[in-house]
């Protein structure tokens, strides 16, 4: 393999193991598409895709693929016996099996996979999500296609929004430092002691404190009692003269 052709495929596998996670061995899913481009041009998959790959890979496929290309028939008969040879890997479709390009993008809808096909509506079905990475036969030489439009947007908003994070964590400490902005002081739980009683609850019932009405009567017998009449003087003066 040409040293122009590695460092592209390379470059790329770097790019999807560090914005999405992909990781060795990497996992390849082959269709009957692809198996059929590879019987058309006399190639080996496994020993072409290793080889192009220089690394840990694992050529899987799914019992879907597998059915669809039965239910074909004749014209896919040698590409069935290829893809019969790969590991097949359970896709949650065991016995209601759907077609095989569904059974692809279910697939890769939260697992990391390089999806090996010649289905052209597939291919373009997978460049429209992120983090989808595809392989293809372009005559009998494997390639690793580039990233997609929707892939590098992905990366390209991530990376603006842990700029912008950065930025304002930057500018909050510049703030902080200059004086600009109080630093948060830890507010202190108030231990609380015993409360003082209520003090309408010690408050004298008046009723008790309200004289009775017996108490009131020789009260005011005996005021009546002490009470002096005072005699005007010109009474007095005419009563004496009496």
């Amino acid at each position: 393999m040409k040293i122009s052709r590695f460092k592209k495929s390379h470059k790329t596998l770097a790019f999807f193991a560090t914005h999405f996670d992909y990781r060795e061995p990497y996992q390849v899913l082959i269709d009957a598409t692809f198996c059929q481009a590879a019987l058309q041009h006399k190639i080996g998959i496994e020993e072409q895709i290793k080889k192009y790959f220089q690394c840990n890979v694992k050529l899987l496929t799914t019992q879907c693929i597998i059915l669809e290309a039965e239910a074909l028939g004749t014209p896919l008969s040698g590409a069935l016996t290829i893809v019969k040879q790969f590991h097949v890997h359970k896709c949650g479709h065991e016995g209601k099996p759907v077609a095989a390009a569904q059974c692809l993008k279910s697939m890769t809808k939260d697992n990391r996979y390089i999806v090996a096909t010649q289905d052209r509506l597939l291919q373009a079905s997978l460049r429209k999500v992120p983090g989808r990475c595809l392989l293809y036969l372009h005559k009998a030489t494997p390639v690793l296609e580039a990233p997609s439009d929707a892939s590098k947007k992905w990366v390209q908003k991530k990376a603006k929004n842990l700029m912008l994070g950065q930025h304002e964590q930057k500018i909050e400490y510049m703030k902080e430092k200059q004086g600009l902005k109080p630093a948060e002081t830890v507010q202190t739980k108030k231990v609380k002691g015993p409360k003082n009683p209520n003090p309408l609850s010690c408050k004298k019932s008046k009723r008790a404190n309200k004289p009775s009405l017996q108490h009131v009567e020789q009260t005011t017998q005996l005021k009546a009692k002490r009470k002096r009449i005072k005699i005007p003087e010109h009474v007095k003066a005419a009563l004496g003269a009496k």
